[in-house]
């Protein structure tokens, strides 16, 4: 019962809410004013969201039921657009058929003008000329099948050779379609092009369809009634579909060349339907074309009609002899199967990317083809079988280009590589797979995660890059084996710029984030190691990257000195000439093996009672930064940086030279100036010659600046009077 009122409640509810003159503000007054209070706002608010779920339950039920309709409709109008386009082709046909019976009868139609003009009078002669005229001019504006393939000579070809030379002159970069003998206009109009992709407006263009290829040329917005010269696209290998209207976007076609695809929009529908038909057409009548003459060139030609001479009696009979020999030397035999069929099956060879077998096919025809004369046929043939070369190039150069898929290593373009090479385009074969793995090794470095810790990244880097170009190196000598030199001098250029690439990375990671030294000696050394193994398959890079990295590391060597000699000054602005005390045992032997690690051996006899040590802290300081700058250093150290480093060297040691001479002369308090003597004394004799001794060995020679340092008493004389010290 409770149920029952509910429902009527509900769709009594709807109904008010439904009404034309429902109202939202007065209803919300009304029903505040009849209220009891809050409960009953409550449950009527519940009702109120119940009644509009179910609404929107309704609402999504009938548009789903509305699209499904809607999809159904939409593929019944695209089944009966795909039947009507192909009965107006139908009907195409039977147009291009009945508009060539007339010319079948144009001899028999002349001859009868001819006979009532010499009946009738002039006059009446005059008007069947212009008649023929005009029926000349509709049959060859879209030419039926066949018509393209008649040799015709007369004034008709050469006016549509004049017409093809006319338009094609306001195209710059063509002039070379015009020396193809037998070619003429057949249609020509302005298009739009749109993005295959994102259908956005790319140009205008102007269209050129000659009888066996079409022109695309752009225009020239600052010359009026002028193009350049944009693409050419022979028929044959040209196919064309209809784009379904999709408002705004209408009136378009495409046209489909392997392995890409252009998009065009006619003015209105009229010019689109007439661009498909004269576009099926052309390519209907160069087929059967080449049909024909292929069937002329495979019939089998009788023997040579040799012209009697025998009534002649002033005529040389040796002038005979050499005619047959030359009749003979022409005759090549293009009759067999497989010949025939060759054009087709390097179109099915492309189309399966069979690239093996179209170039079993081609190296057949070439070996074939060797030592025999170049007859016209055999000039058609390779004409056919060239134009195929081409396609099948531009494929593999695609198979090569950094667009496609990088996975799979090196490896994975030897299919490609070997193929160009075999079709003798080695150098192009060697350009794109260096370009190949140059993108391949971009992304590689591209797509490595910036670890926190600069070290752990370096040794990703170091091996996705090294790993790379070993890889690169190992397939290219495979590739490459036995051609021209020049190819591996190519890739000595693309290892280079490969470290260059490597190179920024690394500076970008190690010396742009202002790492430590001890933290750009280890980067470095890791770099060094894995540049080594190169040396395996005869490639040393080392050189390479020791001259890219030599600004970064001398940079990162001036910063770190320039460090140094302000911590050190520092120190001594507060240098108090003290013995240090390390309080505790255990401080002093971390010290003494801190030294013993520096190379300082004879620490002990600076040690004292407890756990004191006979030395100020400056000194001691300055000893343990200046042989871990040393040590760093080494790490980083080649030939070119040898000045950089002995200078920086002489720089750190001049300031504490230079600040215990200058105590030295200004203290007068005997028990410290004996103090200053020991620390110049640990300075000279132990921490210097150890200094020089490490440099020899990380260098492999002594530095003559080092020995006059130890071996001057006094570097530097200041004046007595003065009580500034001079740096």
């Amino acid at each position: 019962m409770a149920m029952a009122m509910s429902d009527s409640g509900a769709s009594r509810l709807r109904r008010q809410l439904e009404s034309g003159g429902f109202e939202a503000r007065l209803y919300v007054k009304q029903l505040s004013q009849q209220s009891d209070g809050d409960r009953d706002l409550q449950e009527h608010r519940q009702r109120i969201q119940a009644l509009a779920e179910e609404t929107a339950q309704n609402l999504k039920r009938n548009v789903y039921q509305n699209y499904r309709q809607f999809i159904e409709t939409a593929r019944e109008i695209s089944y009966l657009e795909s039947e009507m386009y192909q009965l107006s082709h139908l009907l195409t046909e039977q147009k291009s058929s009945l508009e060539s019976i007339p010319l079948t009868l144009l001899p028999a139609a002349a001859a009868a003008a001819a006979g009532a003009a010499a009946a009738s009078g002039g006059e009446e002669g005059g008007g069947g000329a212009g008649g023929r005229d005009h029926l000349r001019g509709q049959a060859g504006f879209f030419p039926a099948p066949g018509a393209a393939s008649r040799d015709s000579s007369g004034p008709g070809e050469e006016g549509k050779q004049r017409t093809l030379t006319t338009l094609l002159e306001k195209v710059e970069g063509c002039r070379h379609l015009l020396e193809t003998p037998g070619q003429y206009l057949v249609y020509n109009g302005d298009l739009v092009e749109y993005e295959a992709d994102h259908m956005a407006q790319l140009q205008r263009v102007h269209g050129f369809l000659m009888n066996d290829c079409l022109l695309v040329a752009t225009w020239l917005p600052q010359r009026r009634g002028m193009y350049r010269y944009n693409a050419l696209y022979p028929l044959d290998g040209l196919a064309v579909v209809n784009v379904k209207d999709n408002p705004p976007m209408k009136d378009m076609f495409k046209l489909l060349m392997f392995p890409e695809s252009r998009i065009f929009q006619a003015e209105n529908a009229k010019i689109k339907r007439e661009w498909l038909e004269v576009l099926e057409e052309t390519k209907r009548a160069l087929s059967e074309k080449r049909r024909r003459e292929q069937e002329e060139a495979a019939a089998p030609r009788g023997p040579p009609q040799v012209t009697s001479k025998a009534g002649n009696p002033f005529e040389d009979e040796e002038e005979d002899e050499p005619a047959t020999p030359e009749v003979e030397e022409e005759k090549v035999d293009l009759s067999m199967e497989w010949i025939q069929e060759l054009p087709e099956d390097l179109d099915v060879c492309i189309a399966q990317r069979d690239f093996e077998g179209a170039v079993d096919l081609l190296d057949k025809l070439n070996h074939y083809l060797e030592d025999k004369p170049s007859p016209p046929p055999v000039k058609e043939l390779r004409a056919k079988v060239d134009e195929r070369v081409r396609q099948l190039t531009e494929v593999l150069v695609f198979e090569l280009s950094p667009d496609r898929s990088l996975r799979g290593g090196p490896k994975a373009t030897r299919r490609a590589v070997s193929q160009l090479i075999r079709l003798g385009q080695c150098t192009k074969a060697c350009e794109l797979f260096l370009r190949n793995r140059a993108a391949a090794v971009h992304t590689a470095i591209r797509q490595l995660r910036i670890e926190g810790a600069t070290l752990l990244y370096i040794h990703k880097l170091c091996h996705v890059f090294f790993t790379s170009l070993l890889e690169t190196a190992r397939e290219f000598e495979t590739d490459f084996a036995g051609t021209d030199s020049g190819c591996y001098s190519a890739f000595v250029v693309w290892a280079r710029s490969a470290m260059g690439m490597f190179v920024d990375a690394f500076s970008k990671q190690v010396f742009d984030s202002k790492e430590s030294l001890s933290t750009a000696a280890e980067c470095v050394k890791v770099a060094k190691e894995h540049c080594q193994q190169l040396g395996d398959i005869g490639l040393d890079l080392t050189f390479i990257i020791h001259a890219l990295l030599v600004k970064d590391i001398q940079g990162a060597l001036h910063s770190y000195k320039e460090i140094i000699i302000e911590a050190t000054k520092h120190r001594n602005s507060e240098e108090m000439w003290r013995r240090m005390n390390l309080m505790t045992p255990e401080a002093l032997g971390k010290l003494k093996e801190e030294m013993k690690s520096c190379g300082v051996r004879n620490f002990e006899q600076y040690t004292g009672d407890d756990c004191w040590v006979n030395l100020s802290y400056t000194v001691v300081a300055f000893t343990k930064q200046t042989m871990g700058f040393l040590e760093e250093a080494l790490k980083l150290y080649f030939p070119e940086l040898h000045m950089v480093l002995l200078e920086s060297l002489v720089e750190i040691i001049l300031v504490a030279v230079q600040h215990v001479d200058y105590s030295l002369r200004c203290e007068q308090d005997p028990e410290k100036k004996a103090f200053i003597r020991q620390n110049a004394s640990f300075l000279y004799e132990t921490v210097l010659p150890v200094v020089e001794k490490r440099f020899e060995e990380g260098v492999g020679k002594p530095a003559k600046q080092l020995q006059d340092l130890r071996n001057a008493s006094r570097l530097i004389r200041v004046n007595p009077e003065s009580t500034t010290s001079v740096v």
